[in-house]
């Protein structure tokens, strides 16, 4: 019976469907009522004297006294329990081997190709059915406008013959999701079976299956463009310039040394990147990022100069040569969190208290940093920092620029402050409705100044880092226009302006995005002015993807 359905290539009915699949469900079911015998004193009685015992801790209403004695006798119980739990081991692992035999020579052959050929029909029915049914309608709506005269009767013709090829292509598209459910549970059923007899143990192998299944499934071509329409659209354009590259400068652009450079000058723009991100996050922003990263720049180059300074700040010439190294080096540090720390405390003060858009608390914190910077210093460059100062920060190993290694740390700890910390979840909540996170019992004002708080540290860091790779040069005019690339690169890595979206990878990714498409266009010899068109026709697009996704929600 089952060779006459495929060779006639009919739709299965769902009682044929159980039929195909009854054979399967005896056999395995009987196998699985053995194992959950043997199961029933030992497996099952673990997982429930573990909870109780777990309940037992938690419990109030006990003495100690109480609590020892119950936990005494549970944990007799428990003992029992594993004891019945091993010695039936080994006729539970003979039972699953049979029962995973058998899936493997009887349920595609036998059941799931049969599932698969019938889908395939049934969709090719559903285009058949739709285009007919639409071929129908144009018929049915020519001769229809063929007796009118009234133009509004035309026009209310239109519209109805409209409103029929959309109900038509709905209903098309509900029958091709009827087909997908009905494969999808057929290779889904598969592994029901295998959870049920291992206990949700699968191998590698079937989570990838399982995985890549659901992916197809789920797919949808409008969504992935959404998500990753601007990511292909820029791998092409870098495609694209690794073929010209070599053919208009003679210079192979994709070489190991490229990306290590590209990873390189990616490193202290990370650290940028996650400060502004957490902003982002509260559907806010931070203008003034490129002028911090020239305040540290400038204070880090002047403790950490080679020899005296020459330059003085607010006319007092600095000199600490007389401190070791590693010192000057971590008093740099120390020097540059503080000065940022404090300046987007500030900003974040009169967001929380005062409700002020960031963009303008920002805005004024990056015009006093530039202007107390510039006057304090008169606008000069302080020089280089001690030329062994790099060498002992961020080495290179065999060719290897290990200041790539602090911004690993920076994304891992970043990671783990979103993700697994109470701070983290209440960014996202007030981020994503801070009228709802007030009322929940989270403070807005303590989440917002220590967003910008967390954001100063990475600064300062960042800034800090960069002084160091750039060997000093530090100058309050050094970082202009980096707060565009910081906001950019969250903007492409997803990280959404409504504020309660956004993925530590995907500021990643779109770091390396920009930093990389910046490197290509310079290896090209394009006009650093036209680097700007670039980066603002990027930001444009990514923005108009977030827009629309949050559109396609509401």
């Amino acid at each position: 019976m089952a060779n006459s359905t495929m060779t006639n290539s009919t739709i299965l009915s769902a009682e044929r469907e159980a039929e195909l699949r009854k054979p399967i469900d005896d056999y395995v079911g009987k196998i699985q009522a053995q194992i959950d015998e043997l199961r029933a004193d030992g497996t099952e009685k673990i997982v429930n004297i573990q909870n109780d015992l777990d309940n037992l801790k938690r419990d109030r209403i006990y003495t100690a006294e109480e609590k020892a004695a119950r936990e005494k006798k549970l944990k007799a119980a428990l003992e029992t329990a594993k004891a019945v739990e091993a010695k039936n081991k080994d006729q539970i692992s003979k039972l699953i081997a049979d029962a995973e035999a058998y899936l493997k020579a009887h349920y595609n052959s036998e059941y799931y190709q049969y599932v698969v050929s019938s889908c395939k029909e049934e969709k090719a029915a559903a285009l058949a059915k739709y285009q007919a049914a639409v071929a129908q309608l144009e018929k049915d709506h020519q001769a229809t406008v063929a007796k009118l005269t009234d133009q509004q009767e035309i026009k209310d013709e239109k519209y109805v013959y409209k409103n029929r090829l959309f109900d038509a292509k709905m209903q098309r598209d509900k029958d091709l999701q009827a087909v997908k459910d009905r494969q999808h549970a057929a290779f889904d059923y598969k592994y029901h079976l295998i959870d049920m007899l291992r206990l949700s143990k699968f191998t590698v192998a079937e989570t990838l299956s399982q995985r890549w299944e659901n992916y197809k499934y789920t797919f949808n071509r409008r969504d992935f463009l959404l998500r990753n329409g601007l990511y292909i659209a820029i791998i092409v354009i870098f495609i694209a310039l690794c073929i010209i590259t070599p053919i208009v400068k003679n210079v192979p652009l994709l070489t190991v040394n490229n990306v290590l450079n590209i990873l390189q000058q990616a490193s202290p723009r990370m650290f940028l990147a996650l400060g502004v991100a957490g902003l982002i996050l509260l559907a806010g922003t931070d203008l003034s990022i490129g002028r911090m990263v020239g305040m540290g720049m400038t204070a880090a180059t002047i403790i950490m100069h080679k020899g005296v300074n020459t330059g003085s700040v607010f006319g007092v010439t600095f000199d600490f040569t007389g401190l070791p190294v590693i010192v000057r080096v971590l008093l740099a540090l120390v020097v540059c969190i503080i000065l940022c720390t404090i300046f987007t405390t500030i900003a974040g003060f009169f967001t929380a208290k005062f409700k002020m858009h960031p963009f303008i608390s920002t805005m004024a914190n990056m015009l006093v940093i530039f202007g107390l910077v510039t006057y304090s210093t008169k606008g000069v460059s302080f020089g280089g920092i001690e030329t062994d100062i790099p060498n002992m920060i961020i080495p290179k190993i065999g060719g290897f620029p290990t200041i790539i290694l602090w911004a690993v740390a920076a994304v891992v700890i970043v990671w783990f402050i979103w993700n697994k910390t109470t701070f983290g979840k209440n960014l996202f909540a007030v981020g994503g409705n801070s009228e709802a996170a007030a009322v929940s019992g989270i403070s807005v004002f303590r989440v917002t100044v220590g967003a910008f708080i967390l954001a100063g540290i990475l600064y300062g860091f960042g800034s800090w880092l960069e002084c160091i790779r750039m060997v000093g040069s530090g100058s309050a005019a050094y970082g202009q226009g980096w707060e565009m690339d910081a906001i950019a690169a969250c903007v492409v890595g997803g990280v959404s302006f409504t504020g309660g979206i956004g993925k530590i990878s995907g500021v990643v990714v779109g770091v390396f995005i920009f930093t990389a498409l910046t490197y290509s266009l310079t290896t090209l010899g394009i006009d650093t002015n036209l680097q700007f068109v670039f980066s603002g026709i990027i930001i444009l697009v990514a923005v108009m993807l977030d827009c629309l996704k949050y559109v396609q929600k509401k």
